[in-house]
Formats: C-alpha cells, sequence, structure tokens
C-alpha cells in the first residue's frame, strides 16, 4: 500500500471522481486538477485530508497543495485513479476549457501585462518623485538667498516656490529623471508588442521592431496628434494613389495589443506554411510587414478609437452625476477582482487614461483596496497574534498587502476566513466614494499599497491622507466587530479551538539552518507565487541568487528531488522537513539549465552541493529566479530568521533556527 493510498482515495472521490478529472498533473508542491465541473469538487472534504495544506483555483486549475511529497503523492493518485497524467503546459491548455470568453481574456491580458508591470511601477515612482520636486510649494521668507538668487517679494510678502524652482542640483535631478520616465511611458507599445511575441511564443526581436515602428521619431507624436491636426501639419506617406498619415501610437495600450497579436498570428500561420528551409528568410518578412501595414492603416486608428471609448466611458464613471456609486462599486469590486484575475484590465485603462486625460482616477481607487484588504488582515494578525501559526502567516500578509501585493492577504487569510474579505470590501468602497468625490487624481501607476501616494498628483495629498485612513481604520475596526458578533464568520471558525504547538516544540533543541544560495535574502512574504508568499506552503525566507550553486542547509537525507532538478526536499537528521524551489515557474524549463548532484534517498551533510543551474537560462526564458528556503512542517519547527531582512547572504552563513 503507498503512503498516500487513502488520502489519494479521498481526493479522488472528493473532486468528483475519475469522470469528472479532464486532466491532472503536478509541479513541485501541488498537484493541479482541470475538472470538468469545477463545482463538484468538496473544498472542505479536500482541505480536511491529512496530507493536504489547502487548496488554490487559478486560470482554469484546480490546485491542491501537498508539499515536499507532491511526487509520492502523485504517483499514488495516478495508481488507484488509472488516470494518465499530462504535462504542465498541456494542463493549462486543457485548462482553458473551464473559462467563459471573458476569463479567457483576462487571462491573456495577465500574461501580456505581468512582465511589464515591473517598469510601470518603476516609471509610476519616478513621475511621483518629480511630482513632488516640481509640484509641492515651500515657502521662502523675506531676504533668503538660493543659488545666488535672493528671493523677495515686491511687497515683503511669504514667496512660494517649488523645489526645482530653489536648487539647482534637484533641478537638474527633476530634467534627468525625465529620461526614463518617457522611455517607460512613452515607449511603452514596445514593451507591450515584445510580452505579446513571448507570451504566443513567436519571435520576440519582432515584437520589439513592431513596436519601435509603431512610436518611430518619424511619426507624428501621439501626444502632438490633435494640435497637428488642427494646424493642418500631420505627417503623410504619399502612395500616388493614396496616403496614410504617418501617426505614432505612444503611450496607446490598445493598438499595440492589436498590433502584436496580428503580428504573432501571421507568424504562426506561415510558419505552417512556408518550408522550414526557407522559414528563416521568408516568415519574418511576411509576418512584420503585413502587420506594420494593418498596424498603421487598420489596427491603429480602430484601437486609438477603442481606447477612447473605454477611457471616455471610465472617465465619465470617475467624473460624471453618479461618481458616488461608481467609488462604491469599484472600491468593493476590486479585491475580487484581484482574485479572479479581472483586475489585470485596469492596467490598461489606468494606462489609456493617462495618455488622455494626463493621470487617472483609477489608481488611487486601487491602492485604497490594497491598504484595505492590508488592514483587515493587519486586525486578523493582532486577534491571532498569540496563536503562532496564524501569526507567522498574517504578519507577512500584512506587510505585503501595505506594499501592494495582496494575494497572500487574500488567498492566505482573508478569502479563507470571508470576515475580512468582508470588511476589507466595506472599507474600501467608502475611500473609493470619498476619493472620487474629492477627485484625487494619480500622475501614473505607482505602487498600489502606502507608497501610493508618491504618485498622487501634489494637490490631493491631503485628500489621498484622508482616504487612506478610512482604508486603513474602518477594515480594521468591521473586523474586530465580525469576529465579536460572528457575522460573516464561517461556522467553523466560531466553533474553533486555538491549537498550540508548545508541547511539542518545548523539548526539541533549536536547530541552526545555512544558506543554500549566495545572493539577497528577503521576506518570504515578497514571493511573486502567493502560495509561497502566503506561507501556507510553509515559514522560511527568499533568496534571490547571485551564483547558480545550491548547497544543503542542514544535515540530513534528500527525501525529493523533482525529475526537472528545479526542486529539492531534505528532511533533517532532527526531523526538520525542507524545501528549496529554484525560480518560480521552472518546471516549465524541463530540466534545461539544471544539473542535480545527488539523487533522492542520499545522506548529506550541510554544505554539500545538490543542484547547479544556469540564471541566465532561467531569466531568458521570462522567469525570475527568486528561490524560497521554507521548512514545511513549520507547526512543530517554527522558523526563526537570525538577522535582519533584507541582506545579503554568502552559502555557509547562519540564516534560520528551527
Amino acid at each position: 500500500m503507498g503512503k498516500f493510498e487513502q488520502d489519494a482515495k479521498t481526493l479522488l472521490d472528493a473532486v468528483g471522481g475519475k469522470e469528472n478529472v479532464t486532466a491532472v498533473t503536478h509541479c513541485a508542491t501541488r498537484m493541479r486538477f482541470v475538472l470538468g465541473d469545477p463545482k463538484k469538487a468538496d473544498v472542505k472534504t479536500i482541505e480536511n485530508i491529512p496530507a493536504v495544506k489547502g487548496t488554490f483555483t487559478n486560470a482554469g486549475q484546480f490546485q491542491v497543495i501537498i508539499g515536499n511529497d507532491v511526487p509520492i503523492f502523485y504517483n499514488d493518485f495516478t495508481a488507484i485513479s488509472g488516470i494518465e497524467g499530462v504535462s504542465k503546459e498541456a494542463a493549462k491548455s486543457a485548462a482553458k476549457s473551464n473559462q467563459n470568453p471573458v476569463q479567457r481574456v483576462m487571462t491573456m491580458l495577465a500574461e501580456i501585462f505581468t512582465p511589464i508591470i515591473p517598469a510601470l511601477i518603476v516609471g509610476g515612482l519616478i513621475l511621483g518623485f518629480r511630482n513632488v520636486l516640481e509640484g509641492v510649494q515651500m515657502e521662502w521668507l523675506g531676504q533668503k538667498i538660493i543659488d545666488g538668487v535672493k528671493q523677495v517679494m515686491p511687497d515683503g510678502s511669504p514667496r512660494y516656490n517649488t523645489i526645482v524652482d530653489v536648487s539647482t542640483f534637484w533641478r537638474g535631478v527633476n530634467d534627468f529623471l525625465w529620461l526614463p520616465g518617457e522611455a517607460i511611458f512613452q515607449f511603452l507599445p514596445v514593451g507591450i508588442t515584445w510580452s505579446v511575441s513571448r507570451k504566443m511564443g513567436t519571435s520576440q526581436i519582432l515584437g520589439i521592431v513592431l513596436g519601435i515602428c509603431l512610436v518611430s521619431s518619424q511619426l507624428t507624436n501621439a501626444y502632438d496628434y490633435t494640435k497637428a491636426v488642427a494646424e493642418g501639419t500631420l505627417k503623410y506617406w504619399d502612395f500616388g494613389y493614396f496616403s496614410v498619415a504617418r501617426v505614432g501610437y505612444q503611450a496607446q495600450v490598445i493598438p499595440a495589443l492589436l498590433a502584436g497579436l496580428s503580428l504573432g498570428y501571421l507568424e504562426r500561420f506561415w510558419r505552417k506554411v512556408v518550408p522550414e528551409v526557407i522559414s528563416m528568410i521568408f516568415v519574418p518578412f511576411l509576418s512584420l510587414i503585413p502587420a506594420l501595414i494593418l498596424a498603421h492603416t487598420v489596427l491603429g486608428p480602430i484601437g486609438w478609437t477603442i481606447g477612447k471609448w473605454i477611457s471616455a466611458v471610465v472617465l465619465a464613471g470617475l467624473t460624471g452625476s453618479l461618481k458616488w456609486l461608481f467609488g462604491l462599486v469599484f472600491g468593493a469590486l476590486y479585491a475580487p477582482f484581484v482574485i479572479t484575475g479581472l483586475h489585470h484590465m485596469t492596467n490598461a485603462i489606468d494606462t489609456q487614461l493617462m495618455a488622455d486625460t494626463g493621470g487617472t482616477g483609477l489608481w488611487p481607487m486601487i491602492a485604497l483596496s490594497n491598504i484595505a484588504q492590508g488592514s483587515a488582515v493587519f486586525a486578523y494578525f493582532f486577534m491571532k497574534r498569540h496563536n503562532e501559526r496564524d501569526a507567522q502567516v498574517a504578519l507577512p500578509a500584512t506587510v505585503s498587502a501595505y506594499l501592494g501585493v495582496t494575494e497572500p492577504a487574500l488567498f492566505g487569510v482573508n478569502v479563507k476566513y470571508v470576515y475580512p474579505f468582508v470588511a476589507g470590501m466595506i472599507g474600501s468602497s467608502l475611500a473609493g466614494l470619498v476619493c472620487v468625490m474629492l477627485n484625487v487624481q494619480a500622475n501614473a501607476i505607482g505602487i498600489g499599497g502606502l507608497p501610493a501616494i508618491l504618485s498622487i498628483n501634489s494637490k490631493y495629498f491631503g485628500a489621498f491622507l484622508l482616504t487612506m485612513a478610512i482604508a486603513i481604520a474602518v477594515p480594521f475596526i468591521l473586523t474586530f466587530v465580525f469576529a465579536k458578533t460572528g457575522l460573516f464568520m464561517k461556522k467553523e471558525e466560531v466553533a474553533e479551538e486555538v491549537v498550540t504547538v508548545a508541547e511539542t516544540t518545548e523539548a526539541k533543541t533549536p536547530a541552526e539552518i545555512i544558506s543554500p544560495l549566495t545572493g539577497q535574502a528577503k521576506e518570504l512574504s515578497t514571493a511573486t507565487d502567493p502560495v509561497f508568499a502566503s506561507g501556507v506552503m510553509g515559514q522560511g525566507i527568499l533568496i534571490d541568487p547571485s551564483e547558480g550553486e545550491l548547497v544543503a542547509p542542514i544535515d540530513g537525507v534528500v527525501s525529493v528531488l523533482f525529475p526537472t532538478k528545479h526542486a529539492v526536499g531534505i528532511t533533517g537528521t532532527n526531523g526538520v522537513e525542507m524545501l528549496m524551489h529554484i525560480g518560480m515557474d521552472t518546471v516549465t524549463l524541463e530540466g534545461k539549465g539544471f544539473e542535480a548532484h545527488v539523487q533522492q534517498g542520499d545522506h548529506i551533510k550541510a554544505g554539500d552541493k545538490l543542484i547547479s543551474f544556469d540564471i541566465n537560462v532561467i531569466k531568458e526564458a521570462g522567469l525570475v529566479v527568486e528561490t524560497p528556503v521554507i521548512i514545511t512542517n513549520h507547526t512543530d519547527f517554527p522558523a526563526e530568521i537570525i538577522g535582519d531582512l533584507p541582506r545579503e547572504v554568502e552559502r555557509g552563513q547562519a540564516i534560520l533556527k528551527a
């Protein structure tokens, strides 16, 4: 009988039986199901299975979190079910059948915008900083001399100046920062067409070239289009029989999306038609030139018009007579959008609003929603602070949400227990109402939490601080009220008894764990994967490696070595169970760039070489290299971080105590 045979039988019944499983696969930590009818999955029964640490639904896949032993569990599951597993990519493909057209579009937008979000955030921070330098007025009295110039009003009254008015240094900094700010937003179509090509698996360099052809200096800048039409200075390509306007699409989202998709589909088509021996010559030419013609004759103008319509509708909601209702509804629904993935559409809308109006009133409400969910999970932490297991999940999730990443808070606490989630929605709704009534505007997309104030137009700083106070206080108070009254609480939570692990850990001697990698150590809550970030898989740290060598952090046995060599589990001599997962979604590389120096079952000493990996291979595939180093049986061996984070660490340096 297999180790997990009984648990696997229970899971098979709980997901609706063999006939309800369209596809199943697994990664280093979880089983991934594509179910014919997701509603048949009995989540409560599944989460009560001893081997199961939780469930997670994303992009049409029902994911069951197992941990280090997932390969063994998977083998037992396929043995008792008779279901043959498929590759991760095949499971993703099958998962599309569980998505309606809207979900498929949102998934596509998520996969396109996710790689360029870091650039948008950096651009937002730059614009926010320039906003402070150019917009915040300061009072200079009397005869004060700044940079050799007397700051005197004719009547001797106080004179108000911005920072760039009174400091040559900061004026230079402001001018210099214009360079990356323009590169990110004016040339945004280049990033979009590149990301579309990457998502479709076509030639990324062609996507970059197409994007450049949408923002070239030969074209009339999109920001000058209206003026050029009015003055009759709009440029044209003259073909004799007809002419085409030379219009640039700086900062435009939808024209770039449509152009990128046309290029991708054309390249896919020509790859099937053109013989392989001449494909290198003809496929790029027959893909790029038609896509470019379509972009400047049909898709660009259509996309521009659609973008204007969307921008106008949202702007009407933000400024119309029913804007109070828009603020209430959007504030309440943004967190549910995050759960379903629909929130990715707001990136395109925000960018379009900035291109059309010079600012966005949508982004401030997004930031307030993140703050509200962070406040709700913080209240939960405050109530459960004496329960070590709950506190270890809730506190990092709070910090993450306040810094704009809400998935750990949502999936780790708020949605799981419902009442903090509802409290956050109510607080966000009220903050959104006040936000639109005060017409708060952001100059750009930034970090969607407390630091979001850096992206707010300086004249709205005071108003935004008020809305932040609402987003912090209301959810915090309501979470306590709901917990006290039992409102919105699950029945099982109302009757839940606090389980302490003190008795099981009291007699254990703390074990020192060394760093398996050289690189920057960070809080685990900053991980891009919400399952790791939420702490549901275990407690520990995140390391962004600077060298491609992973060593053993403790003495023990290699309990799990994933076939693709991207993850390894170790059971220590004192019972500590650890998992190290090199990069995120690196299972898709199918072992490329990884070399294992041990086998499953090997006895190892701390510092022994486990896996070598090529950081460049991982990054070239568009994946992150950050590596969670976690204690999976943390309820028996609570993790204690040695030293402050973030910081640089070396292999062999003590980083944790268990």
